[in-house]
């Protein structure tokens, strides 16, 4: 498939403004179509190294569309990536300014933590587990740059998979040491309920969601490092955030973590 460079161009540049202008931009599949995969990832590709260029580091990857639902909605039948950088980091409990995301919601989910290259054409749940130095209780702080959440397949992929920050939990657990697929999780609102849900809403296993991702990294090119983090997908239905709002998520057997936006 020939790109379009003109339109994978300025579908980058649109995004890129949002970054300095905190104004949402209509929807970039306007300029490289609803459902042109290759495109979408070429326009988050043109951002990142943009971003390298200025000195921001990056730290591992984050998978979006883990949900059946939400890729029924959009129409597809795999999840998609994004990039996660340094400065994307938030500690534990840290007041997080919210004017730094655009049209921030949150939700819960697993990290994994790799200790060992990830660089087989195709890797199997036992490289993943054998490859995982830890996981942790997170939290995803998304955010969209395409106005109102008026996103298809091709409007996510390019604006980074709808990323914005995440915060980590601080005590490592081994993947020996809870159920990845069984454990519960609970995100409360200042003590309010407000998603549920469990380990296997993540594509049945996020196990398997790190596996396509082990896979399509090695593929394009870019495979998984030790000291990468891997955000393996929401665990529950994602919720609106606004300041003043203090979230906190618990995940059975990896303990909690908490999100705090400042007034």
């Amino acid at each position: 498939m020939t790109l379009d460079n003109a339109s994978i161009q300025q579908a980058a540049e649109l995004l890129w403004q949002v970054h300095t202008s905190g104004q949402p931009c209509a929807p970039v599949r306007n300029l490289i179509g609803a459902t042109d995969i290759d495109a979408a990832y070429a326009v988050q590709q043109r951002n990142t190294e943009r971003w390298l260029a200025q000195g921001r580091r990056l730290v591992g990857r984050k998978i979006g569309l883990t949900s059946k639902a939400v890729q029924t909605q959009l129409g597809v039948g795999q999840p998609d990536f994004g990039m996660l950088f340094a400065d994307m980091a938030v500690a534990d409990g840290e007041a997080i300014d919210i004017a730094r995301i655009v049209q921030p919601k949150i939700e819960a989910e697993i990290a994994l933590i790799i200790d060992r290259p990830l660089t087989h054409a195709k890797h199997t749940v036992a490289d993943i587990i054998n490859a995982t130095a830890y996981a942790v209780p997170a939290l995803e702080i998304v955010g969209s740059r395409i106005a109102n959440w008026d996103i298809r397949l091709t409007d996510t992929i390019a604006d980074n998979a709808s990323s914005g920050l995440f915060v980590l939990g601080s005590r490592p657990v081994k993947l020996a040491d809870f159920d990845i697929t069984g454990c519960g999780m609970l995100m409360e609102r200042r003590g309010d309920q407000v998603s549920i849900g469990a380990g296997a809403a993540c594509l049945g296993n996020p196990l398997h969601a790190a596996v396509w991702l082990a896979d399509t990294m090695a593929r394009v090119g870019n495979p998984l490092q030790p000291g990468d983090i891997i955000m393996t997908g929401a665990l529950g239905p994602m919720v609106v955030a606004t300041a003043g709002d203090v979230f906190e998520a618990q995940i059975e057997g990896l303990g909690r973590v908490t999100a705090s936006f400042s007034v």
